[in-house]
């Protein structure tokens, strides 16, 4: 039997799951959007925080590595309801795009047999646009001055040119040190609101040591093992663990684990990709699609359940891990001097990603060029939502391409 306590955590947990499934199913519009449709329903409408508070949430999960509307989410689920309500809030926010973006990956050949590949070139083109549009906007708000540019620029090229999952690991730890030597440190901020976390710090405190230990080890008995269960797991876990910027920035780092190692067909990983565009939800979902098709085991349904699970994992390690210290190390002058080359270096990252493969695959015709042209214009100058410009592309890319 449950104590009252228990009830009463349960009880919240499934009023999480309830409140959030609704913005799983109705979220478009990407990290900025979501976190906007958080606000409305969790403070202006429920007033479950306040704004100060949620201000400095928002402000934790973008100094993390991961998806920060899905983090922003975990964090919510956790204040109220403690580690059953941050599962609550991952499984509400994620299962509805997983589940989408597992039956494109079930019916996309059996479709492309039927009805022919001009759908996938579509999509293809549209990805090219919104990883445009997002390569753009990240450039204006995350490199603003010269010496951000000039690290974006150098982290692109030491990406680019090492590739693979190296490459990446190395512009973000060259954004890191180049950030300590050439940039100065944000003026202090003034506390706003203290947040009460379910979680002691012993407890969180050893989630942080279990996220680095998996960080080091995965790969280690991945190595040994060749379990292709282990496998999976460490591709995706690292894939979650060293993103800064959420969302399209992880495209490179699953392109060079996946599509790299010829895991994943590139036709397949920027099919997948566009219709990841035309979903609810966070991007990372995209984890599901791949893991469904990757050609080792496991494949289908168990692989998507484990890319799914490890790509999300960091996220929720670090959330239980940072969010009880938050209070004092948000004053850090060092800490957010360093994020700021980071984020610097994403945007090499994503320039990078951006030329291969989404642009080389996704324009080889004049005709691909001028649908991702209307496509960004689309997105840019009329402010179309993406899922409504990647399906448009898909379809007609079915009739013309």
């Amino acid at each position: 039997m449950m104590d009252k306590q228990e009830r009463s955590r349960t009880a919240r947990a499934l009023e999480v799951f309830r409140i959030v499934l609704l913005l799983g199913i109705t979220s478009f519009g990407g990290p900025l959007a979501h976190i906007g449709f958080f606000r409305e329903a969790f403070v202006a409408r429920r007033y479950w925080m306040s704004d100060a508070a949620y201000a400095d949430l928002v402000a934790l999960c973008n100094l993390l590595p991961g998806p920060t509307s899905s983090q922003v989410g975990m964090a919510i689920g956790l204040q109220r309801a403690g580690p059953l309500g941050l599962l609550a809030a991952w499984a509400a926010f994620t299962l509805p795009s997983a589940i989408l973006l597992l039956a494109f990956a079930f019916g996309a050949t059996a479709l492309t047999e039927l009805t022919g590949d001009g759908w996938i070139a579509g999509l293809k083109a549209a990805a090219v646009a919104v990883v445009a549009q997002a390569l753009i906007g990240m450039t204006r708000s995350l490199t603003p001055d010269w010496q951000r540019l000039t690290i974006a620029t150098f982290a692109g090229v030491l990406a680019y040119t090492l590739g693979g999952a190296i490459g990446q690991v190395s512009a973000i730890l060259f954004g890191a040190a180049a950030s300590w030597f050439f940039l100065s440190p944000p003026a202090p901020t003034v506390e706003k609101a203290k947040q009460s976390v379910p979680v002691t710090h012993a407890i969180a405190v050893g989630c942080l040591i279990l996220f680095a230990l998996l960080l080091v080890l995965l790969p280690l008995v991945a190595g040994l093992t060749q379990q292709g269960i282990i496998q999976t797991t460490d591709r995706f876990y690292r894939a979650g663990a060293l993103v800064f910027g959420g969302g399209h920035v992880v495209l490179p780092l699953l392109q060079a684990e996946l599509v790299g190692s010829g895991l994943v067909g590139r036709d397949s990983f920027l099919a997948g990709y566009g219709a990841a565009q035309a979903v609810p939800g966070p991007l990372f979902s995209f984890a599901a699609y791949l893991g469904a098709l990757q050609n080792i085991s496991p494949t289908g349904i168990p692989g998507a359940a484990v890319a799914l699970a490890a790509i999300y994992l960091p996220s929720a390690l670090l959330v239980m891990g940072a969010l009880p210290f938050w209070a004092g190390l948000r004053q850090q002058r060092r800490i957010r001097q360093l994020l700021l080359g980071v984020n610097a270096a994403v945007v090499g990252l994503l320039a990078a990603a951006f030329y291969d493969p989404v642009l080389i695959s996704g324009v080889p015709t004049p005709a691909a060029a001028a649908f991702a042209v209307a496509a960004y214009v689309s997105l840019t100058v009329w402010k179309l939502p993406a899922w409504t410009v990647v399906l448009a592309a898909g379809f007609l890319g079915f009739i013309f391409l």
